[in-house]
């Protein structure tokens, strides 16, 4: 019984310390009513890391690896970086792709009358150690531009998107952080598709 309740307790703090908010705080997301085509572009503009800024946080890390081997600390950050194009955006766009492809509006990079410009604010990169383990989780602002006038036409924020690995295999954490982009993706065409009622 107390192994259970020790499950039950762990259990809660996965799954209970985040609560995933996604909200329009500006602007109107009818343009998708007319558009099939939609461009996505990706921004990390001061981008936190836990409690750090993502600069503090990648000078800390560097220093702490370079410490235990010269020149590990420099392939730390380029990996950290390259984590962006190799892990996050594929998979944020592979789900927000899909679901609002559901709807016949792709992602495309030509021929977009729309913009949607996905900044990551914050990255919270969890931890699994066996025993115990904290999803990460992301938080997006996306800008919606009107590419012929530069305008921005609408707003819409996801906070704390967080992803479970229900196999407890997620120790690296670029799959974390990725996960938590795929939902985040997922989670946010659907309600565009909700808001803009497609």
């Amino acid at each position: 019984m107390k192994k259970l309740l020790i499950s039950l307790f762990l259990m809660f703090l996965c799954f209970g310390a985040y609560s995933q908010s996604i909200k329009r705080t500006s602007g109107s997301l009818a343009f998708l009513k007319t558009t099939k085509v939609i461009g996505v572009t990706f921004t990390y503009n001061n981008l936190s890391v836990g409690k750090l800024t993502e600069e503090e946080y990648i000078n800390k890390k560097m220093s702490e690896y370079n410490k235990q081997r010269e020149g590990w600390g420099d392939e730390w950050k380029l990996a950290w970086i390259g984590d962006r194009k190799d892990k996050y955006e594929p998979k944020f766009l592979e789900l927000f792709s899909k679901y609002i492809g559901e709807k016949g509006v792709t992602v495309g990079t030509s021929d977009c009358a729309y913009e949607m410009v996905v900044n990551t604010d914050f990255i919270e990169l969890g931890f699994n150690v066996g025993v115990a383990r904290k999803n990460a989780s992301v938080s997006i602002t996306c800008k919606f531009i009107n590419k012929a006038d530069g305008s921005e036409v609408g707003v819409v924020t996801v906070e704390n998107s967080a992803a479970n690995n229900f196999w407890g295999g997620d120790f690296d954490i670029g799959y974390r952080v990725q996960e938590s982009f795929a939902k985040a993706g997922r989670e946010l065409a659907e309600f565009m598709i909700k808001d803009a009622k497609l």
